[in-house]
């Protein structure tokens, strides 16, 4: 049986600098579930995220002092959309996801705001939200939409 040692990790803020980093992480991490869907483009991949980055609300995951990720957490009209959450293979399945997302929520619960995000059809990082209180609010053949109200369960590590 292997065991895995938490993560030491830090959030910064993002700078221009790591769009292109994010890109590629992205686009790595993206690729089965893309690719399972029939949806995968070497550069559309990419490009999506050149065009909807928000260096303003997000954040580079650092692990042990390395690039492990982002995540971006946007104000909505109606509560807060997280985005663009990707770890890199090396740190998952160490609970680096958890962990972030747990501070995460415990901001969004402190403001009284609803989270929304979406995950492709089939996703792993579904399972990863169910756990931490996100429900289905819609989907369609690609995308699965999820919501959170604050306080919506204890989220499970």
């Amino acid at each position: 049986m292997q065991v895995t040692r938490p993560v030491g990790w830090v959030l910064r803020a993002a700078e221009p600098a790591d769009v292109e980093a994010i890109a590629e992480l992205r686009a790595v991490v993206m690729r089965p579930d893309l690719e399972r869907l029939g949806r995968y483009d070497e550069h559309k991949v990419r490009q999506r995220l050149r065009d909807s980055f928000s260096g303003e609300h997000t954040s580079v995951i650092v692990a042990e002092g390395t690039f492990a990720g982002s995540v971006t957490v946007r104000p909505d009209r109606d509560g807060r959309w997280l985005e663009h959450f990707y770890l890199t293979p090396a740190v998952q399945g160490q609970g680096l996801g958890s962990a972030v997302l747990r501070t995460l929520l415990t901001q969004t619960d402190a403001d009284r705001e609803v989270v929304r995000l979406n995950v492709l059809q089939g996703s792993a990082a579904q399972r990863l939200y169910e756990r931490h209180g996100f429900t289905v609010e819609a989907q369609d053949r690609i995308d699965v939409f999820m919501v959170r109200r604050p306080g919506a369960g204890s989220p499970v590590v």
